[in-house]
């Protein structure tokens, strides 16, 4: 038995040296299994991964125009091979997707309690398709919690807008994106009077234009919160909204759990802070910076900071008056919500499919990966994104042929 073991031993050491020197991927056995985990994770992908998104929507009319005018909501979804997974893809998107070059013009607008806002134009002035700029469709983009005009996914939503003849301005969020913060007060997701401001002075600048928003993230909870407070009562003709948080305590919930927090919550927080700090000297007069400053979730940071700037009672009447799935029947302008089931921001169990449901001018887009603003395709996705498709048609669809929304 030992002679046996020797020779077994002998001949698996001989085999073992001949394939290090043929190489394995030389070798019959190394190629057949590359070729078979390749072919395996080919069919997982297909039959797991790449599916259709689920389009939500109780209006026969509007479904129809989606599906003639923006036919990618209804078209599968193939999510970049190796980088499929919600979390992955919203830690690698802003790193993967290039950053258009964009020009922009600044104008600030002062506000009724003393405050300014930052507003980025991009005019389009050599748009060809619209020359005269006093019709010339303009999209409002609305960014993220700490995004600002300089966010890759903005730049990519006006370079599709350009594309298509198409002026954009982006509301930057009070004291986020370099100006000075003139009074104690920054901004939230529930109150809209900044949002209100914004929209009545870019209408007031072009009101033959035909007026359109975008909002991302907290943008989008910003923007539906305005849009479930004013009904029809908005020069807005549609909205689009991308990676939104619908029920804010689900949010808060999910991006406490250990691994979130480590991968976003703790990051998230610093960015808060960092928005902030200078403009502590102005701060200081109404907060406990040093207790602002040692946050360590964004639950906790809205707690001390951002609830009490806008005079809630708790952080939870706050989040409650934040989370857009309680307005969200009384929006009366077609909006169009992209979310990924994956994302950890907004988990699927808070998406409000059965409240859209109830409202006609609704429309839900679910897709089964994606992440928080991913929705990363292709091989090597640099350029264009699901959710930049999504805008891109969608925003055309409207402009060009939006009197079909609901008379198809």
């Amino acid at each position: 038995c030992a002679m046996d073991w020797q020779v077994l031993t002998r001949e698996l050491s001989l085999y073992l040296e001949s394939q290090v020197r043929v190489g394995f991927l030389g070798s019959g056995v190394g190629l057949s299994l590359v070729l078979g985990f390749g072919v395996a994770y080919a069919c997982y992908y297909l039959n797991s991964i790449a599916k259709k998104p689920q389009l939500v929507a109780s209006n026969d009319h509007f479904c129809r125009f989606l599906e003639e005018y923006c036919p990618v909501v209804t078209e599968t979804y193939y999510p970049t091979i190796w980088c499929w997974e919600g979390r992955v893809q919203t830690l690698l998107r802003p790193f993967i997707t290039s950053r258009p070059q964009v020009q922009y013009r600044n104008e600030l607008i002062k506000t009724a309690d003393g405050g300014q806002i930052s507003l980025d134009w991009f005019d389009n002035n050599d748009s060809s398709y619209y020359p005269d700029a006093s019709t010339r469709p303009t999209v409002l983009l609305l960014p993220g919690l700490t995004g600002t005009s300089k966010e890759s996914y903005i730049l990519h939503m006006i370079h599709q807008s350009e594309t298509l003849g198409y002026r954009c301005v982006v509301f930057n969020n009070r004291g986020i994106a370099g100006e000075e913060l003139l009074t104690p007060r920054t901004y939230c997701a529930a109150n809209t009077e900044d949002l209100e401001a914004v929209i009545y002075h870019v209408h007031s600048l072009h009101p033959s234009a035909p007026f359109m928003a975008a909002g991302v993230s907290m943008g989008g909870m910003l923007l539906l919160n305005y849009l479930g407070k004013t009904g029809r009562d908005t020069p807005l003709m549609a909205a689009a909204i991308f990676s939104a948080g619908w029920n804010v305590f689900e949010s808060v919930e999910s991006l406490e759990k250990p691994l979130n927090w480590l991968l976003f919550n703790y990051y998230l927080t610093t960015c808060l802070q960092s928005s902030i700090s200078r403009h502590r000297q102005m701060l200081e007069k109404l907060f406990d910076m040093d207790l602002v400053m040692k946050a360590r979730t964004v639950r906790e940071f809205d707690k001390q900071f951002t609830s009490v700037m806008f005079g809630y009672r708790s952080i939870d009447d706050y989040y409650e008056d934040a989370s857009p799935c309680r307005k969200l029947k009384s929006v009366g302008i077609p909006v169009l919500c992209l979310n990924s089931v994956d994302d950890v921001f907004s988990p699927a169990h808070a998406i409000p499919v059965e409240t859209a449901k109830q409202n006609a001018n609704v429309a839900l887009v679910l897709t089964s990966c994606g992440g928080h603003i991913g929705f990363l395709e292709g091989i090597w996705p640099r350029k264009c994104t699901y959710m930049d498709r999504v805008f891109k048609q969608f925003v055309q669809a409207v402009f060009e042929h939006g009197n079909k929304i609901f008379s198809m």
